[in-house]
């Protein structure tokens, strides 16, 4: 049995104790490799295959839902196109992001361990702040978008048993507030896992629930394709005349921003990126984990979104599965809409885990005693130290968020403007900015003209479909009342 044992502490606040052994430090000094990385952290556990079940978690989210819908603005033609844009502009630009973990030189240069971090010591200056502001209201958004999400399908699944036991004869109407309520005090007790490292597994579990759901919605898709003998749809998608010119324009603004939406993770990558072991490079594990993630997750969007198009043509709900272009069978339906609930649990936390550690980072450099703890003797479990700061802010996070979800509940026209809003900056601008600091590029040179031009035009489509799913917005907020939505 070893001797003396030390107790350290994981990345930005880990709060479970990890042992390594004195004795094999002091006798074998190279051995202290084995608990610590180059940085003076914790050895890091994560793989290629971690990675990637954290993006599919992370992109493989609500927006899937609402791609159907967004196929439909634009049609045959330009709905699977625009997918397949945006997938390889999230590859491309996920690959000059993930060069921007280490300052320098790939395998030894110093880490940056948030999306903040790499701006400072890459680009530095006013980017900072417009990067921080950018970032952080996005995640702020986007959570707020999966407990709305993750709401209306807890009421779907009600609706869903209020129409079988009616035999379709009562609407069914209720509420989703209560929902939100639920969904918000699942999401305060998770919250108070310390660190982003240790939510591998609610990240494992989430990637499968999100496969559950989408291949439902697919399988649905195709039996009510085949049911109707016909694909629906046309190559331009709803036609002037069922809906006004003004209209058209908004709603195919609006698509771009739900399609830009479900490709967003570019927003927590780096943290990702943070949870990597090495050799190899974490660079080399990242973009590898990247094109793993997002041809999975383009390939299901693919069929999922067309598949849904096909299934209802120009009347394509907003969202697939809780719109109620499937009404039965009534228990597969219900399945899905519990794994989507299951999978924003857990997408709740990816997207909330980068806010907490720059909060409390930011207030343990003020006030250092702040990161008091008290420790809990868990039987059978590693003993977990309680942080009454992190207890308290994070619950306050939580309730902040659930609020303002029941003021707002327009899940298909806020995705589009969180979307839009994020897409160009986060995903586009700071990964280009970047990678041109980092590789030197002359000023005007061919390559920096080029990568400008593609820098403006996604800049272009972001504006677009950001007014158009405001507009959206707005059209929503003349027909709600706060606290009394109805589905």
């Amino acid at each position: 049995m070893p001797g003396n044992t030390t107790k350290t502490s994981l990345t930005h606040h880990q709060s479970f104790d990890i042992e390594c052994s004195i004795d094999d430090v002091v006798s074998q000094p190279d051995s202290a490799s084995k608990c610590y990385d180059d940085d003076g952290r914790l050895k890091r556990t994560g793989s290629v295959w971690t990675a990637s079940s954290h993006i599919i978690t992370a992109v493989i989210g609500s927006g899937v839902l609402s791609l159907a819908w967004a196929v439909a603005q634009l049609g045959w033609i330009a709905g699977p196109a625009v997918m397949i844009l945006f997938s390889l502009v999230t590859v491309y630009t996920s690959s000059f992001l993930a060069d921007c973990y280490r300052a320098g030189d790939l395998n030894s240069g110093k880490r940056n361990y948030t999306y903040m971090d790499a701006v400072r010591s890459i680009l530095g200056g006013v980017n900072v702040t417009f990067c921080g502001i950018f970032q952080y209201l996005n995640l702020f958004g986007i959570v707020i978008g999966y407990t709305i999400a993750a709401s209306i399908s807890m009421t779907a699944i009600k609706r869903s048993n209020c129409f079988h036991q009616s035999d379709d004869k009562n609407p069914c109407h209720m509420s989703s507030n209560n929902f939100m309520i639920i969904f918000g005090v699942m999401e305060i007790f998770l919250s108070q896992i310390p660190d982003f490292d240790q939510i591998w597994w609610l990240s494992s579990v989430a990637a499968v629930m999100s496969f559950t759901y989408s291949i439902i919605g697919l399988a649905l898709g195709i039996v009510k394709v085949a049911e109707n003998g016909t694909i629906m749809g046309s190559l331009t998608g709803i036609s002037i005349g069922v809906v006004s010119e003004t209209e058209k324009i908004w709603k195919t603004s609006q698509a771009l921003g739900d399609i830009a939406f479900a490709y967003s993770y570019a927003v927590v990558l780096i943290e990702i990126q943070d949870t990597l072991k090495s050799p190899p490079s974490e660079a080399k594990s990242m973009k590898k984990a990247t094109k793993i993630s997002i041809a999975v997750t383009t390939t299901f969007y693919m069929l999922c979104g067309c598949m849904g198009y096909a299934a209802f043509g120009d009347a394509a709900p907003g969202n697939l599965l809780t719109g109620f272009g499937f009404y039965n069978p009534f228990w597969l339906v219900d399945i899905a809409n519990a794994a989507i609930v299951v999978h924003l649990v857990g997408a709740y936390q990816v997207f909330s885990q980068p806010i907490f550690a720059f909060v409390e980072k930011s207030a343990t450099q003020r006030w250092s005693n702040i990161n008091k703890e008290f420790r809990i003797a868990i039987p059978g479990l590693p003993s977990y130290n309680l942080n009454l700061f992190r207890l308290v802010w994070r619950t306050m996070f939580v309730i902040l968020t659930t609020v303002i979800s029941m003021l707002l509940p327009f899940f298909n026209d806020m995705v589009g403007v969180i979307g839009a809003l994020g897409f160009w900056p986060l995903t586009v601008y700071f990964p280009v900015e970047m990678y041109i600091s980092q590789k030197k590029i002359p000023k005007w040179s061919n390559r920096w003209i080029c990568l400008q031009i593609f820098s403006v035009a996604c800049l272009v489509i972001s504006v677009v479909a950001a007014v158009g799913s405001i507009a959206g917005v707005l059209n929503d907020l003349k027909k709600y009342k706060p606290f009394q939505s109805n589905y």
